[in-house]
């Protein structure tokens, strides 16, 4: 397993990265891993692009089933008619 990025270069990545999360998103909520898979990227990475996305109001959370369970991720209302 290689060594993990800088998290100045994860950063820099960003401005790429939320349009490929967006485009993942588009047809439903996902969970951190299954966007990971999508993406072929670290889930460490697509944690911090996706929490950055939550903070300026790209995304939203959806409610947890269980406990237990990966929160599930959905674009914003804004943000399903391609706003950017």
């Amino acid at each position: 397993m290689s060594d993990p990025r800088a998290f100045g270069e994860v950063l820099r990545d960003e401005w790429v990265m939320k349009d490929r999360i967006a485009e993942a998103l588009a047809d439903g909520p996902k969970t951190i891993p299954e966007i990971s898979a999508l993406l072929d990227a670290p889930s460490r990475e697509v944690t911090q692009w996706v929490m950055a996305m939550r903070r300026y109001g790209r995304l939203e959370e959806m409610p947890k089933p269980k406990a237990d369970d990966y929160f599930q991720y959905k674009l914003t209302e804004g943000q399903k008619d391609g706003a950017r």
